[in-house]
């Protein structure tokens, strides 16, 4: 009798103990995917550290030869005055002059005051930025030896670049993340439940953009990341 007892017990205490894990599985499944996906921010602005900058002077005649001696003896006082103000001869192109035929242009004007009109465009690629930005500041000394800078072209725009990202992914990446496990945290008191390990990230995409259309020389660089967080209680 005693046995039988002893083994219904046995058998009771085995039929408990089997609930609590078949409970303890059920919720470790019901629960083991509460998660939360966050995003996080982090942006800065960088000066540009690389231009690209075009000068661009136009020239008109009939004679083709006297309009190629101009233009010659413009671009090369164009870079006597860049290099004056601090860039390397090697940091300047002169590009070959683009020339238009107003006789021949289909919608041309019969009547036009002169027959060629010459582009000329002498570029400058360098990380001197600022010194670039200063010499477009003294286009007057040009002016004074005859030479005015057409800045209405569309086709030749300055252009700020900024090569470095490299060099601010970590952190930015890092402070993104932080970003991310904050909000994630908020989230998880809100809810009633704790922040567990990272089911899953990825990291958006860097962008790099102008601050502004007054200030192109200075860069905007962006990334959001996004981290799902497991939840526990």
């Amino acid at each position: 009798m005693n046995h039988k007892i002893i083994e219904s017990s046995i058998v009771a205490v085995a039929i408990v103990a089997l609930g609590v894990c078949v409970k303890a599985g059920i919720d470790n499944y019901a629960y083991r995917d509460r998660s939360v996906s966050v995003r996080g921010l982090a942006e800065t602005d960088v000066p540009a550290d690389h231009v690209t900058c075009p000068l661009v002077f136009k020239e008109s005649g009939d004679d083709l030869l006297s309009l190629y001696n101009v233009i010659n003896k413009k671009s090369e006082a164009i870079v006597a005055f860049v290099v004056k103000n601090g860039i390397d001869r090697a940091d300047i192109t002169v590009s070959a002059p683009e020339v238009v035929d107003m006789q021949t242009e289909r919608y041309g004007n019969e009547h036009v005051r002169a027959r060629y009109i010459c582009t000329a465009v002498v570029t400058v690629s360098t990380n001197r930025v600022e010194a670039v930005r200063a010499l477009l500041a003294r286009q007057s000394e040009l002016l004074k030896q005859g030479i005015a800078l057409a800045g209405d072209d569309y086709r030749y725009q300055i252009n700020y670049e900024f090569t470095k990202l490299n060099e601010l992914k970590p952190e930015m990446i890092e402070t993104a993340t932080k970003n991310a496990r904050a909000a994630a945290e908020k989230f998880a008191i809100d809810s009633g439940s704790k922040l567990g390990g990272i089911k899953r990230a990825s990291q958006g995409l860097f962008t790099v953009e102008s601050r502004d259309a007054n200030t192109p020389f200075i860069k905007h660089v962006r990334v959001v990341t996004t981290v799902e967080y497991y939840l526990e209680d």
